[in-house]
């Protein structure tokens, strides 16, 4: 039964690591950043709902007439 010839895994691994090194770095380095990052400002709008024009009452099942 033949051997599993494990010389080569050391530099395999290696240069697999350097490489994954090389282009993480790549694509952060390619990456823009703002310059000055401020929060955004926004504009609040009040939207007017259906039910805020209306006098609404709501009844508790409990104060309802008995019969």
């Amino acid at each position: 039964m033949p051997q599993l010839d494990t010389s080569t895994w050391f530099i395999t691994i290696l240069s697999m690591i350097l490489t994954l090194y090389i282009i993480m770095q790549v694509k952060i380095s390619k990456h823009s950043y703002y310059q000055s990052p401020e929060p955004a400002i926004t504009k609040t709008t009040k939207h007017k709902s259906p039910w805020e024009s209306k006098w609404t009452k709501i009844y508790s099942p409990l104060s309802l007439p008995q019969h």
